[in-house]
Parts: C-alpha cells; sequence; structure tokens
C-alpha cells in the first residue's frame, strides 16, 4: 500500500509570498486555511465595533485594529481577527508587521463559510495561546460570545443578547449596547 502524500506545512515567510487578492490566508499548526472576503453586514458590524474600542482607546490608550492584521503566536500559527484590542501595557508586542503574541481581545464575527472554524479551531489557537478574552459575535443567531480565559482555559461562554450591554474587564469602562452592533447595517 502506498504511503499517503504529505501535506504540506506552511509558516508565516510563506504567507508573505502569496498575492494581495482580497482572500484570508491564515495558519494553524502549519495548515494554510484560506477564507473569502466577508459580507457586508459582516463587514459593517465589525467596523461598529472596531470604531467603538478606538474611541474607548483614544481616550484611556491601548491599541484597536480591524483586520487584516497578523497575529503570529507562533512561526505555523497566524490568524487574522476580525478585530482586536491590545492594552498599554502589551503594546509591545506590536511589531512593525504583525501582532507577535496573545492580544488581550480578539473578535471573530460570524460568517457562513467560516463558522466552524471560528467556533472550534480558532477558539482553541486562542485558549492555548493564552487571549485573554475571545469575543464571537454570531450573525446568524444575533448574540455575542464571551469566551474569558480563567486557569488557561474558557470554561462556557457568557452569552449577550440584544438586550445586553457588552463590557469586558479587558477593557475597563468599555461598553456598548449589543443591539447596536448587530443592528450596524
Amino acid at each position: 500500500m502506498p504511503e499517503p502524500a504529505l501535506k504540506r506545512r506552511y509558516t508565516y515567510d510563506d504567507l508573505a509570498l502569496f498575492p494581495e487578492d482580497n482572500l484570508r490566508r491564515e495558519l494553524i499548526d502549519g495548515e494554510l486555511i484560506v477564507s473569502p472576503s466577508p459580507r457586508p453586514r459582516h463587514q459593517a458590524v465589525a467596523g461598529e465595533l472596531f470604531y467603538e474600542l478606538m474611541t474607548w482607546v483614544r481616550e484611556h490608550g491601548g491599541k484597536a485594529f480591524m483586520a487584516p492584521l497578523d497575529v503570529k503566536f507562533s512561526d505555523v500559527t497566524v490568524l487574522e481577527p476580525d478585530v482586536l484590542f491590545m492594552r498599554v501595557e502589551h503594546l509591545d508586542l506590536l511589531t512593525e508587521r504583525f501582532i507577535a503574541g496573545a492580544p488581550d481581545v480578539v473578535v471573530e464575527v460570524s460568517s457562513p463559510s467560516t463558522r466552524h472554524l471560528e467556533l472550534m479551531r480558532k477558539r482553541s489557537v486562542y485558549e492555548a495561546f493564552g487571549v485573554a478574552e475571545y469575543w464571537y459575535v454570531d450573525l446568524e443567531v444575533d448574540r455575542i460570545e464571551i469566551h474569558r480565559l480563567i486557569d488557561g482555559v474558557y470554561p462556557a461562554p457568557r452569552i449577550l443578547q440584544r438586550s445586553d450591554t457588552l463590557e469586558s474587564p479587558e477593557v475597563p469602562g468599555f461598553s456598548v449596547p449589543v443591539t447596536q452592533l448587530l443592528d450596524a447595517l
């Protein structure tokens, strides 16, 4: 019986060789994951959340970024969260080309083609590399899941419905109605 073909393991340097073509390329343990560009509602919700974080950052410090921006957890695990936030004390992770390590908060806004990837694989990466909070904005069911790292793991998420307000101990004083985010488009 013939040996199965080995899958190529990609590295961060390989990502730089791809053309800029509106495709999101990420790596999980050297596996290349390619996603199409997002839909308008996705972008409107991500943009609204980014705007709210930037408003907070201007008053309190830190940095907020919107995709595309690489977060390099290792040479073979590189993700592009839709939105991310870094506290002032962690800005040393910011390099000229990427974020070198775990931001304080990462946000993924759901897309039909990436739902399983974001809820399972990316969540596992964020947990393993110590991202303090992972916010998953689920457009299919109009809610936000807040995964907070406790003793190195994400226990069951806190579920925010439209009537709730998004707040975070990682972003003290940040507050935005969930309905405002979900109705961004």
